[in-house]
């Protein structure tokens, strides 16, 4: 599997946030939890989870799960890779897990880990969530924004590994989300 082929779909248009460095710093994580040999569904599924994204559309997990098919059966890869990639990619739309195993676990607290960053690296975050919606009116945005973060606030877990690292990042992550939720709600009222 060609990483340099599914780079050049994340960097063949301006992506704010979910760029290829969003996408190395999710193998880098997973490489960490993982060690350097990921299974080849989770490589494929890291490598293609945005690999359509338009924050206009609601079909972006189900379109970068049909390219990661696409590609994974040009390169000849079996049914069952193929199947629990794209399984592992659409995961990633509601981020609930669909089983318990560590490639789906690790996948989706990847794809979030950001949640966790320190409060700099975080508010950087959200500065470049706000740029690819720039096309919302500042007010719409706030609320839908508020309503995605209240709903991340409610869940039990945000990260479903059961490490001392992973429990720290939650921590921080719910701070992180208040934070936010917080100015999106002061500059509306």
């Amino acid at each position: 599997m060609s990483a340099e082929i599914v780079r050049a779909i994340y960097e063949a248009s301006p992506r704010p946030y979910h760029s290829w460095r969003h996408i190395r710093a999710a193998l880098g994580a997973l490489h960490r939890w993982l060690g350097p040999e990921l299974p080849p569904a989770l490589l494929a599924a890291a490598l293609w989870h945005d690999a359509f994204y338009d924050p206009k559309a609601s079909d972006n997990e189900e379109r970068s799960a049909d390219l990661c098919a696409e590609h994974l059966r040009e390169i000849g890869a079996d049914e069952e890779t193929v199947s629990r990639a794209v399984e592992l990619i659409l995961a990633t739309k509601k981020h609930v897990p669909p089983d318990d195993s560590p490639d789906a676990l690790a996948l989706l607290d990847a794809d979030l880990w950001i949640l966790g960053a320190t409060p700099r690296v975080y508010d950087r975050y959200a500065r470049l969530i706000r740029r690819e919606y720039a096309h919302v009116e500042e007010n719409a945005y706030r609320t839908g924004r508020s309503a995605v973060l209240e709903r991340f606030l409610a869940r039990e877990r945000l990260y479903f590994q059961n490490s001392p690292e992973a429990r720290s990042r939650e921590v921080r992550a719910r701070k992180n989300l208040r934070r936010e939720l917080a100015q999106l709600r002061g500059a509306v009222d």
